[in-house]
């Protein structure tokens, strides 16, 4: 493939000064999986996944130019607000697996948690346990109440996905199903019946 000059990294200081930048975002471990700062030569992976058959749930088709933009949107959300997408790939290395993010773009009502994965990496629960990685840091270490994935209503494998996780839907926005994800304890609070209102035996 012929890459765009867009596309390759110029060796030299804006390099080195982009990959220290890179060094100050938060890398997450989970059991099987690194979530670390996305890079420029991560773009092909970004870019498979918005040209291909997922496109029409993520707001497409794109073409490569169209998801490069994407690409830096989403990156410049770090700079910007403090959060933003992390690469995910096999602890120790491997091939990028996709990504997942907490977003935030035109549309949004609040900071969204949304995940892209490529196929090859389907099917064997990478994307949950990234997602719940990603979440876990926006309720710990920004202190966020909630965030939510925006989910095309056909979109059914994004759907599962976050009923896995214990997101729950409440209403639309936009033409997209609004799924809301709390911390454990505020999420089973919800669910939890108000003891003053529960029946008590010989009621």
């Amino acid at each position: 493939m012929i890459r765009a000059p867009h596309e390759i990294a110029i060796p030299g200081p804006a390099a080195t000064f982009a990959a220290s930048l890179s060094g100050l975002l938060p890398e997450i471990e989970t059991a099987r999986l690194c979530l670390r700062a996305p890079r420029l030569s991560d773009f092909d992976a970004w870019a498979e996944i918005l040209t291909g058959p997922a496109a029409p749930h993520l707001g497409g088709p794109f073409t490569r130019d169209d998801a490069f933009t994407e690409f830096l949107a989403a990156c410049g959300t770090w700079l910007l607000r403090g959060h933003g997408p992390w690469t995910v790939e096999p602890k120790g290395g491997g091939d990028i697996l996709g990504f997942v993010l907490l977003g935030f773009e035109p549309g949004d009502a609040e900071p969204e948690l949304g995940y892209l994965f490529r196929p090859s990496a389907e099917g064997r629960g990478y994307a949950s346990e990234a997602v719940q990685a990603a979440r876990t840091h926006a309720f710990t270490a920004l202190g966020l109440a909630r965030v939510v994935s925006y989910i095309a209503p056909e979109n059914t494998p994004s759907i599962r996905l976050a009923r896995r996780v214990g997101a729950a839907q409440d209403g639309m926005h936009d033409g997209s199903q609004v799924w809301v994800h709390r911390p454990a304890s505020q999420a089973l609070a919800t669910q939890m019946p108000d003891a003053s209102q529960t029946p008590q035996r010989g009621d």
